[in-house]
C-alpha cells in the first residue's frame, strides 16, 4: 500500500510540473505591459524582479500591477504584431481639359 501511494504521489508531482503559470506585469505609470512565467518579490520594498518573455531581458519594478493570465492571452502576446498594409498611393487628378480658341 506505501509503494503505491508514493507511485501516486510521483505521478502527481510529475503531471504538476509541466503546468506554467502566465503573468502580465504592467507599470502603472507609463502603461506598459511586459509578459513572463514567474514573477519574484525583490525585496521588502515591494519590488518585483522577472525576466520578459518577449526580450528576455530580467526586469525589476518598483511598482507594477501583476495579474496571472491565461495561456491564450499569453501566446496572443507573444505573436509578433502584424506589419502594417502598404499604404494607397493617391490619386492623381486629371488634367484639365485644354481652353478651345472661340471662333
Amino acid at each position: 500500500m506505501k509503494s503505491v501511494s508514493l507511485a501516486s504521489i510521483m505521478v502527481l508531482a510529475f503531471l504538476t510540473a509541466g503546468c506554467s503559470s502566465y503573468y502580465r506585469v504592467t507599470d502603472p505609470a507609463s502603461g506598459k505591459s511586459y509578459y513572463t512565467h514567474e514573477v519574484e518579490d525583490a525585496g521588502k520594498t515591494g519590488a518585483v524582479k522577472f525576466k520578459d518573455a518577449k526580450t528576455g531581458s530580467k526586469v525589476t519594478m518598483q511598482s507594477s500591477d501583476v495579474k496571472e493570465i491565461s495561456s491564450e492571452e499569453f501566446d496572443a502576446a507573444m505573436k509578433p504584431a502584424a506589419p502594417p498594409a502598404p499604404a494607397k498611393p493617391a490619386a492623381i487628378p486629371a488634367p484639365a481639359p485644354a481652353a478651345t480658341p472661340a471662333p
